[in-house]
């Protein structure tokens, strides 16, 4: 056996290893395999769809939460007392960070870890960031997959939080069961700086920091709240979505709030709406990763690469139409084979 044989041969044993070692529980292994889900290296690339293939009997079993919040409202804090409480209920939690709107960064990681550092340290607990690789698709794509490594890791709790702000609502929102937003007092304030079309992502509502000399004002949120969301629609079919209060700090209301997403995880199974919105969410995945692969393999191919700064001079030197250089661009690639 020559030595690019052996090579291929070890790498292929070293993925079936890693991924019988996740699908033991193994957090290690999960963070390896969750680094070849994000990396754009073709390699990569195949050696995480194998491993995808073989653990996906083991997916979809836990309760997927999306995370957002308002500037200020606390959230790492929650997310921390969140996880801790659900930790001590026997929950074996995941916390993914989606920040689409930096491509540099890479999520927030380091802010992640200190901010919730009790919670990075539980057992019980795994936290990391899904980077967006630069695009939208590669949010999309890369926090899917890392969602179903650790459901085939055995996490019956994923937590998904929006790091960016405005566009990864909708993101989120594709890819979860359940939607959270964490709010502070001054509902009217906040409200006029809200489109309605976020706020009808949101299956609950939680007013943060409902303690001390705020607790007045923050049950008075809540009702104006409630007030209000009884005139939009409803983010899910036959769920009223609610606001409620809560106390990351003195971890009051954590334990009503999970209460409400069990409730609502056996209202919308018992009516068939959750396995319904798997679906759809599981076609929506498969026509943008269709899109996004088609995007690739265009720009990767030798005769674009060729012809692409041809092109984009042409644009600028001759002054050609938007649409005549896309065509000529097209027919190129089209006419690859011949």
């Amino acid at each position: 056996m020559n030595n690019k044989k052996k090579l291929i041969r070890t790498k292929e044993e070293n993925v079936e290893q890693l991924y019988k070692q996740l699908l033991h529980g193994n957090r290690a292994a999960l963070a390896k395999a969750i680094t070849l889900v994000e990396s754009n290296a073709e390699r990569h690339f195949t050696q995480s769809q194998h491993i995808l293939q073989n653990v996906i009997d083991r997916t979809g079993n836990s309760i997927r939460i999306g995370i957002s919040g308002v500037p200020g409202a606390g959230k790492s804090t929650f997310i921390e007392a969140f996880g801790l409480y659900l930790c001590s209920i026997g929950k074996k939690v995941a916390v993914l960070a989606v920040d689409p709107s930096s491509s540099k960064s890479g999520g927030s990681i380091l802010g992640d870890k200190t901010r919730m550092e009790e919670l990075a340290k539980h057992p019980q607990a795994f936290i990391r960031p899904s980077p967006s690789g630069g695009t939208l698709g590669g949010v999309n794509r890369k926090t899917r997959e890392s969602i179903l490594l650790c459901e085939a890791a055995g996490y019956d709790v994923i937590l998904v939080e929006t790091v960016g702000v405005g566009q990864s609502e909708g993101i989120v929102r594709d890819m979860v069961d359940f939607f959270l937003l964490l709010v502070l007092t001054g509902a009217g304030d906040e409200l006029q700086g809200m489109k309605k079309g976020i706020m009808e992502l949101i299956d609950l509502i939680l007013v943060n920091k409902a303690d001390g000399e705020n607790l007045r004002n923050a049950n008075r949120t809540a009702r104006e709240y409630n007030q209000i969301l009884h005139f939009l629609q409803p983010a899910t079919p036959g769920w009223q979505t609610k606001a409620k209060t809560c106390s990351a700090i003195n971890g009051t209301g954590i334990m009503e709030a999970w209460e409400v997403i069990t409730q609502f995880a056996q209202n919308t199974k018992d009516s068939d709406q959750f396995e319904k919105r798997r679906s759809e969410q599981k076609q929506q995945w498969f026509f943008a990763s269709l899109k996004d692969e088609l995007e690739r393999r265009f720009f990767q191919h030798s005769t674009i690469k060729t012809q692409l700064p041809i092109v984009k001079k042409k644009l600028d030197q001759e002054n050609m139409p938007v649409s005549t250089a896309v065509k000529e661009l097209l027919d190129q690639y089209d006419r690859r084979e011949e």
